[in-house]
């Protein structure tokens, strides 16, 4: 009993806090506008997360629905305990992360297919389910400058055990404790002389720019690599696995509502590698916000009217 209270207390604290949020209306939770109810989004804390909450978001009050949009929460972990508290109704994941670290299955899965489906498996467990995911999949790797990787040789994330001393790896936090970071690294790689160099995402490429980190855990859609200045490692032994983004959310709120999933994986179904790179260095190198190019790619794919709505 202390612990799902005191999770709950720090899932209503987080949300409370987090920032970049944008819901369309103050109503309690579950009231309804119509026929449709509101439902609640969280997202992480990085740019693409929020660009996909602003997706949802925006399609669903095409449709009708209300929703309140809560941005920049945390990591998976985080997350996932205020979903399972009760404060939110959905958010963004990815396959390879639910599987990995949230369920606890280190094993790799043989396909995206069988990710999804024992992701899927693991939330429906818990009295939750996932949506259909996305046809991009946007998986950790490992990125260093081309001009080290030519004079270190290293074409493979293994060619970092024959770096001298030891190798620091710009990267989230969460990457220390991750089986997809630091601790697959050692268990698939035998790399005991690495270190994390922690730092919020998205400060891993100035990082490795200045020569702060030998190495630098990056996401394969990230906008900073439409450019080609970073060379990504080989992953042979499929550390960094299928990253497919599927929504989570309650399966009471999908079985009563029908129209909501359905305009959920219509969004999902248009989100292709080209696209999210090119939102997120909209973003990231642009300087736009995630409301304004989630607008524009739904308007372009007939999902809103001219003004979003």
């Amino acid at each position: 009993m202390w612990r799902a209270t005191a999770a709950a207390a720090l899932a209503m604290a987080l949300l409370g806090g987090c920032g970049g949020g944008g819901g369309s209306g103050s109503g309690p939770k579950g009231t309804t506008i119509g026929a449709e109810p509101e439902i609640t989004i969280g997202t992480k804390n990085f740019p693409e997360q929020f660009i996909l909450g602003e997706l949802y978001k925006q399609a669903l009050e095409a449709k009708g629905f209300r929703v309140r949009l809560k941005s920049d929460i945390g990591s998976s972990e985080i997350v996932d305990r205020a979903l399972t508290a009760g404060s939110l109704d959905m958010y963004p994941e990815y396959i390879g992360v639910a599987l990995s670290e949230l369920a606890g299955h280190t094993g790799r899965p043989t396909s995206r297919a069988d990710a999804y489906r024992r992701a899927k498996k693991f939330e429906e467990g818990r009295g939750f389910t996932l949506l259909s995911m996305t046809p991009f999949s946007d998986q950790n790797a490992l990125a260093v400058l081309p001009a080290y990787a030519r004079r270190n040789h290293l074409r493979a994330i293994g060619d970092l055990a024959s770096l001298p001393g030891t190798a620091v790896i710009a990267a989230p936090p969460e990457f220390r404790s991750r089986f997809e970071g630091l601790v697959g690294l050692r268990q698939l790689y035998g790399l005991t002389h690495v270190r994390v160099k922690q730092l919020k995402i998205g400060d891993q490429y100035p990082a490795l720019d200045k020569g702060m980190a030998n190495a630098a855990n990056v996401f394969t859609t990230d906008g900073q690599l439409e450019k080609n200045h970073y060379v990504l490692l080989r992953d042979p032994r499929n550390l960094f696995t299928f990253q497919n983004v599927a929504p989570v959310i309650r399966r009471d709120l999908v079985r009563r509502n029908p129209a909501l999933a359905r305009t959920i994986d219509m969004v999902s179904s248009k989100l292709t590698t080209l696209a999210m790179r090119s939102m997120n260095a909209a973003v990231v190198l642009r300087g736009e916000t995630p409301a304004a190019v989630a607008q524009r790619f739904l308007r372009q794919a007939g999902m809103t009217g001219p003004s979003g709505g």
